[in-house]
């Protein structure tokens, strides 16, 4: 499978060292990024035989089966169609698009160009995950009541001094897009369809245009209730969700990826050998991260099937993101239709902006 990287920073590094660990199954032929030493820096260092500035170029150039996204998630859009229009698939990092309404568009031009797109969500690939969702449907651990699903991270200043970062025209949002996205698509990977959301969103302690936590109460159409948290201003940072079923309580307590010894189970009375049979009986030893889910990509296309994580399932994360603004921001709970095409939240996550630029024109004024 012929592969081009788009952008050569950090996330493409990772990328590049994860293709490279799947048994030549991959080759890289591309680094294209808007400065051009760094491509050449970056295909010097990882032996990219192709760099370049020009996307179009490139591709036309090199011909890749598949693109990976790696660029600031402003650019996202434009990449993606661009690699739909030279007949490649498309995998993109996180968040694929800035808006709903830019979603719609990536939908379009992937349905248009008969090629695939599928968005970095590395997190529902560790044989963990795999064994959780597993075991919830084949009803081992009876009804889902309530999760929860934090994360709580750290960020200085100077992170967000970088000018693409904390705003929402270049990156969509705060924690609730960029960073606790990861855990809410995993949340929702294993309960399915929410609901309703209420929410909080504030602007505590960093100089940034958008929120620096958000708190959340999600429902599902399942009956289960979640509380969501996603913060940039916790100094003992963890990445946890909690998942309490019937039978069972599920845990899962990491940072930036886990393996087998970051989860938890807890069986309730009368429940532990069914339950800790099927636990230790299913899937084992895959941490989760980028090389288990480009794995899982290559394995589809060359089946000449979808490959995960699908527009379909990345829509019910991005929707889920944006209520938690809508709701954090209108003051009123938010469900699925009401984010459509006539919501100003369809058009722009922040809606029709934040209560604190509201606070700062009036001080102004």
């Amino acid at each position: 499978m012929r592969v081009a990287l788009v952008g050569t920073g950090n996330i493409a590094r990772i990328h590049a060292e994860a293709l490279r660990g799947l048994g030549g199954r991959a080759e890289i032929v591309a680094g294209v990024d808007v400065d051009g030493a760094a491509a050449k820096s970056f295909c010097r260092t990882h032996g990219i035989p192709h760099s370049g500035t020009d996307l179009a170029r490139v591709l036309d150039t090199t011909r890749p089966d598949l693109v990976h996204v790696c660029t600031p998630p402003g650019a996202h859009l434009e990449a993606a169609r661009t690699a739909l229009a030279y007949g490649a698939h498309v995998l993109v990092e996180k968040p694929p698009t800035l808006t709903l309404r830019q979603f719609a568009e990536l939908e379009a031009a992937a349905d248009h160009s008969g090629r695939h797109v599928a968005t970095v969500f590395q997190h529902r690939f560790g044989s963990g995950a795999r064994r959780l969702r597993a075991l919830h449907d084949a009803g081992v651990l009876g009804r889902p009541l309530l999760a929860i699903c934090h994360t709580t991270w750290y960020r200085t200043q100077e992170y967000f001094d970088v000018p693409w970062r904390g705003r929402w025209d270049t990156e969509g949002g705060g924690p609730t897009m960029g960073h606790g996205i990861h855990q809410m698509d995993l949340l929702l990977a294993i309960l399915g369809e929410w609901t309703q959301v209420h929410a909080l969103a504030r602007r505590q302690a960093r100089d940034v245009d958008t929120e620096d936590l958000s708190l959340a109460h999600v429902g599902f159409a399942n009956g289960c209730v979640a509380s969501v948290v996603n913060s940039v201003l916790s100094p003992r940072e963890q990445s946890y969700l909690r998942f309490d079923f019937a039978r069972a309580t599920i845990e899962l307590t990491h940072l930036y990826g886990y393996g087998e010894d970051a989860w938890r189970v807890t069986p309730a009375p009368g429940h532990e050998e069914a339950v800790l049979s099927a636990w230790h009986g299913g899937e084992r030893g895959v941490p989760s991260g980028h090389q288990a889910q480009f794995a899982a990509v290559l394995d589809a296309l060359e089946a000449g099937a979808r490959p995960p994580v699908t527009l379909a399932e990345t829509r019910r994360t991005m929707r889920l993101v944006a209520a938690i603004y809508a709701a954090s921001f209108t003051g009123s709970p938010v469900g699925p239709g009401d984010l459509g095409p006539g919501s100003p939240f369809h058009e722009r996550m922040q809606g029709g902006g934040p209560p604190w630029r509201l606070v700062a024109r009036q001080e102004v004024a």
